[in-house]
């Protein structure tokens, strides 16, 4: 079952809750209290296998059954309503919690929810999480559905941010719901909560004591076989990359890089386990490093991503989740151009990579190493396509003349990414220079530039600066394929020489040949 999405379509540009919208179901035809005989056995069947654990099962009806049922009688309708298959699992409270958290979710990806709805979910996430950090949660669920649950948390609340900074087409109905429910979808209460879940489920102390081969946590994906329960670890562990995401959306990197620090990206984990989780961590992850300068970091974790997504996106093409596969991917191919642009280290991507991002982009990035007005405005078109929707997580003053803010936050990150980017223009013409040279004066640098030397010492020490960043353990990394020092008056120049790669070649060739022997193998000749 697909989350309505990692990224995240808010709700149509000309949507605004109206009652149009909200009559759609009923002009369909749909009886929130009928319940067809598959889903009468489909509630019955995953509420047994939850009862007894069967981790499998559950994650074939989650998975399939859901979906296929979806698409078959629930296209354009919701799922039956809550009240109408309690009676069916006994009314279980925490069955029924899980049940409403999908039908909210099945609501997001086909329909547009009301105002109402938004709130509703909101409460249902509320009574959910809750009942995790403070009751006694005796399951096993698929790492898939409990990585869902965060990740619709989170996109739910930004879809919320966005619709509610649409104010221009508001009700006054809507205005009065928002006025009255002004708790629903705080920020302080989506980032508490998940801060909750990291800390009650102890998964930071968890994963240390993995470190030292006192626990096993990622050898078993997460889940418990001695008879405990997945569900608070898991959700635990899952919500600091919720929190990233977060963060992200908020434009504090340094924060959300902060939160996700317990994970060591650089190994396989629990968060690789889903596809949907791993994707979300990269971008995430590499996103805010290249806000933060640290381009080094966001190439590598790109590249890695990017070459992943290469070998196994065959294997995900049945996936309700494909198309968000293929969207990220493409968002990370222009965020990947966007780093190299900036900070030339095609040393750290793969060739297949590195062929792709230039049938994709190859154009596009040498005219970025112009660093001319053509330049910039491809830099704002590529950093607008990839970025993440931010969000303004503030309320709305009913008071003042009611206006749309929803592109503000957007605005504001695209202002501080630009002005980073021309910066870095200024210093295109010292790179090329020190590229030419292994060394040269001062006074001859300074008459090349067309400057002074006090000038020139300047533009020097901010060159350092620009490639220069502070990394996650607070050391100073350098992100320079040439970098310099001054001794008196002469510059010297060191350029790092790129580790040629002969491995890589030397496979494809292989494989392209055992492809043309099978070919050649299965001509007959007469």
């Amino acid at each position: 079952m697909a989350a309505a999405s990692y990224d995240y379509e808010d709700a149509p540009a000309d949507y605004d809750g109206s009652a149009d919208a909200r009559a759609s179901s009923q002009d369909l035809g749909y009886d929130p209290n009928f319940v067809p005989d598959s889903v009468k056995s489909f509630v019955v069947h995953l509420y047994r296998h939850i009862r007894e654990k069967n981790v499998y099962e559950i994650h074939q009806m989650y998975e399939t059954s859901f979906q296929s049922l979806s698409d078959r009688l629930f296209k354009d309708t919701p799922w039956p309503s809550v009240d109408a298959v309690a009676h069916y699992v006994d009314n279980d409270h925490v069955f029924c919690l899980l049940y409403r958290e999908m039908w909210f979710r099945h609501l997001y990806a086909r329909l547009s929810p009301t105002l109402k709805q938004r709130i509703d979910s909101w409460d249902n996430y509320c009574s959910l999480f809750q009942v995790v950090l403070h009751g006694v949660v005796n399951m096993q669920l698929p790492n898939q559905w409990l990585w869902d649950m965060v990740d619709e948390f989170v996109y739910q609340f930004q879809s919320f941010c966005q619709y509610r900074a649409k104010m221009k087409n508001k009700t006054e109905q809507e205005i009065a719901l928002l006025r009255q429910y002004d708790q629903a979808w705080n920020v302080y209460g989506v980032l508490n909560f998940l801060q909750a879940l990291v800390e009650k489920s102890m998964i930071i102390q968890i994963l240390e004591r993995e470190k030292e081969g006192l626990e096993q946590f990622t050898a078993t994906d997460g889940y418990d076989y001695n008879g405990g329960s997945n569900v608070l670890k898991v959700l635990g562990y899952f919500s600091m990359v919720g929190l990233l995401r977060v963060h992200c959306l908020l434009g504090d990197y340094h924060t959300g890089l902060k939160c996700l620090q317990p994970i060591d990206i650089t190994q396989q984990g629990v968060y690789t386990s889903v596809i949907g989780s791993h994707i979300t961590t990269i971008y995430h992850y590499g996103f805010a490093n290249l806000m933060l300068r640290r381009y080094v970091d966001a190439i590598r974790e790109f590249n890695k991503i990017l070459l992943y997504i290469y070998k196994t996106k065959q294997y995900h093409q049945k996936s309700p989740q494909y198309e968000q596969i293929l969207k990220k991917n493409e968002q990370m191919y222009a965020l990947l151009a966007i780093c190299l642009s900036l900070c030339p280290q095609v040393k750290h991507v793969e060739e297949t990579v590195n062929s792709q991002l230039r049938e994709k982009y190859g154009e596009k990035m040498i005219r970025m190493q112009r660093y001319d007005d053509e330049a910039f405005s491809i830099y704002d078109e590529l950093f607008s396509y990839a970025c993440p929707k931010f969000i303004t997580p503030s309320a709305p003053s009913f008071e003042e003349p009611l206006v749309n803010y929803n592109q503000d936050a957007y605005r504001l990150q695209l202002k501080l990414f630009l002005y980073e980017v021309k910066q870095q223009q200024l210093l295109s013409g010292v790179r090329s220079f020190l590229k030419v040279y292994s060394s040269l004066y001062l006074s001859e640098l300074a008459t090349y530039m067309e400057v002074d030397e006090p000038t020139l010492r300047t533009i020097l020490m901010t060159y350092k600066h620009k490639t220069h960043a502070v990394d996650s353990d607070g050391k100073i990394t350098s992100n320079a394929d040439v970098d310099f020092y001054i001794d008196d008056n002469m510059i010297h120049v060191v350029e790092s020489k790129p580790v040629k790669r002969y491995g890589d070649f030397f496979l494809r060739q292989i494989a392209k040949l055992e492809g043309l022997i099978n070919d050649l193998d299965r001509v007959r000749l007469d």
